[in-house]
């Protein structure tokens, strides 16, 4: 009997704790009304940040078919190269014929502008230039309460935090949808922002589009805080269990 006692004082707590009320969970985008033809959908600008690896071609009208090949390097196969421009930690690329430019904090187009600058000024090296730059390594990190945690990679150069969410499984019910982190490293400066998914104004937050090398951090709810606890108690319950019903049984053998 006193070890049924005992069992009993055990299993009590696992059941007390069992029995707490759940709250329910925000879903995305609660309260959102019908808004179709209303509003001005704006992707802002991507800005080039080190460790960025960008595509650049040049292209001219020019007779000679050669005269733009001399400025778009080529493999070792005889293609153009798809290895890409690196910028480097102090923000450069280097161009080949060129020389170096700094590409950190500007646009595709400021830079596009600059190297098009410098084939036509002060010596005309082509004729009419034009100069086509693209992002070859979009990507994102999602961590945290979602169902695939990683790194995201792109071939566009356009991703939102809720397509983000859909590419990394969705938040799951233990993930804070009404506030979701994002980590971004402007001009050398770290910041974090936080994003209400659930809001109908999430479409307004700066976070919603993302940007090239983002970390989206999903943290748990104090509901999967209290599930984790829960299961702490239940495994020392069931090892006490253990131990008692062992020590029961070598009892009873050798009494």
């Amino acid at each position: 009997m006193k070890i049924h006692r005992v069992s009993l004082l055990l299993i009590l707590p696992i059941y007390l704790i069992s029995c707490t009320t759940q709250q329910r969970m925000p879903y995305y985008l609660e309260n959102v009304t019908d808004t179709i033809g209303k509003g001005e959908i704006f992707s802002p600008e991507l800005r080039i940040q080190k460790n960025d690896l960008l595509s650049i071609q040049v292209y001219s009208p020019a007779l000679d078919e050669k005269a733009d090949a001399y400025y778009n390097p080529l493999s070792s196969s005889g293609a153009a190269t798809t290895s890409g421009y690196l910028v480097d930690v102090n923000g450069n690329i280097e161009y080949p014929r060129l020389g170096v430019f700094h590409a950190e904090g500007l646009t595709k187009q400021e830079l596009a502008a600059q190297i098009k600058k410098r084939l036509t000024e002060p010596v005309e090296l082509l004729k009419d230039p034009t100069i086509v730059i693209r992002f070859m390594n979009f990507r994102v990190s999602v961590l945290g309460e979602v169902g695939a945690q990683g790194v995201i990679t792109v071939p566009v150069e356009r991703l939102t935090i809720l397509e983000a969410m859909g590419m990394a499984g969705g938040i799951n019910n233990f993930g804070k949808r009404d506030k979701v982190k994002v980590i971004r490293e402007t001009n050398g400066k770290r910041e974090i922002g936080i994003i209400d998914l659930t809001s109908k104004d999430v479409f307004e937050s700066p976070y919603y589009h993302l940007q090239q090398n983002d970390v989206v951090l999903v943290e748990p709810t104090g509901r999967k805080s209290r599930i984790d606890e829960q299961n702490i108690v239940a495994q020392r319950v069931s090892f006490a269990l253990s131990v008692i019903t062992a020590a029961a049984f070598l009892y009873n053998i050798f009494k």
